[in-house]
């Protein structure tokens, strides 16, 4: 509400830190942005492959790219109604999914199988391993701090924007942990699958055949398309505030077209980006993106505590105390025990990059 601005992380932290610590955590935040559409690139290929294994998976990386960066170059009402439309099917699937998973635990073991807290509590459970999983896993929850940067083109932004981003996150938590819940119940280990890394066609086929797998596969594709609409919208729109502030070099960077009011460059620009998909592998580029997102989180915190606790000293009450010292800093906590459990690869390149913006910001 207080900075209704598009650049999300990189506003926040350049309105409440400063200029400089504002183009370090935007610099940082784009492993995050930029990367996520080339993860929804490399997913089509993962899921085209197992409906079309004879079709090398290049081609269906570029022409999903192609497509994605095509319809982004038009208006954001086209965008948006098109992403509602997409995301309508696979929520429905993933019901039928659940359906197919009850009806299976139950034929095999027995309805006292499925009403079970197994796939929380079941005795083998470590804590060091879940926080380890999360610390990768937590790009998938990535989509709400995206809604931020559609804020320029929101009616009524201060309204709208945090309204939308907890719906999001919400309704994103509940159905990530209702699935993860009902595919741990009858997958209680990875033992089945051939690559754990890339399970979710072996999962579908397991739960129903050949014929659910191959719908399945399609929704999740659809659902995939409309993600990659979204998270290359929102990087577009990322690199062209900093664009606009002359971060980067603003004739091509902070561009807007006369027509459609879109960031055309840097939709093209997020696109030429995502086509190296081709040359990255999943758990890489998931890491990385992981390195960029924590970044963001951690310095959203830190936004909230000086702006609200130091400069604006509103800590007089219960209430204030609660939002503007005690919850940010139970944020950074929970952060930080992701910080010190990511993938060490990713934390060498991620600090590579940070150095390189560095340099950059002293140049």
């Amino acid at each position: 509400k207080l900075y209704p601005d598009a650049g999300s992380a990189y506003s926040y932290a350049k309105n409440t830190c400063g200029n400089q610590v504002g183009m370090l955590v935007g610099w940082a935040s784009l492993l995050d942005y930029i990367l996520l559409p080339m993860i929804n690139s490399l997913l089509s290929g993962i899921y085209l492959r197992s409906l079309f294994p004879q079709i090398p998976p290049w081609t269906f990386i570029f022409a999903f790219t192609l497509l994605v960066t095509f319809i982004n170059c038009r208006n954001i009402k086209l965008l948006a109604n098109l992403n509602f439309i997409l995301v309508g099917l696979p929520v429905f699937l993933m019901g039928v999914f659940i359906y197919l998973v009850i009806h299976g635990v139950s034929h095999k073991l027995g309805y006292s199988h499925v009403w079970t807290l197994a796939p929380l509590f079941n005795g083998n459970t470590h804590i060091l391993p879940l926080i380890s999983g999360a610390a990768i896993l937590c790009f998938s929850f990535l989509g709400f701090d995206a809604v931020t940067t559609l804020s320029g083109e929101t009616r009524n932004a201060k309204v709208a924007i945090p309204k939308a981003i907890f719906i999001t996150a919400l309704s994103g938590g509940f159905i990530f942990f209702v699935v993860a819940w009902f595919t741990q119940l009858y997958f209680p280990d990875n033992s089945h699958f051939k690559n754990p890394t890339e399970a979710m066609p072996e999962i579908i086929f397991y739960v129903d055949g050949y014929f659910f797998q191959s719908v399945f596969l399609v929704a999740i594709l659809v659902n995939t398309f409309a993600a990659a609409l979204a998270s290359h919208a929102s990087a577009a729109r990322l690199l062209n505030i900093m664009g606009r502030d002359r971060i980067f070099p603003k004739r091509f960077f902070g561009y807007k077209s006369p027509e459609t009011h879109s960031p055309l460059y840097c939709i093209l620009f997020v696109g030429g980006i995502s086509m190296t998909a081709v040359f990255f592998n999943l758990d890489t580029a998931v890491s990385l993106i992981s390195f960029g997102a924590l970044v963001a989180f951690s310095s959203v915190n830190i936004s909230v505590l000086i702006q609200f606790s130091i400069v604006k000293k509103q800590v007089n009450s219960p209430r204030e105390i609660i939002d503007n010292i005690i919850m940010p800093v139970m944020g950074l906590l929970s952060v930080g025990v992701m910080w010190f459990n990511l993938d060490k690869d990713a934390m060498v390149f991620g600090l590579a990059w940070a150095a390189l913006g560095l340099a950059y910001l002293i140049y």
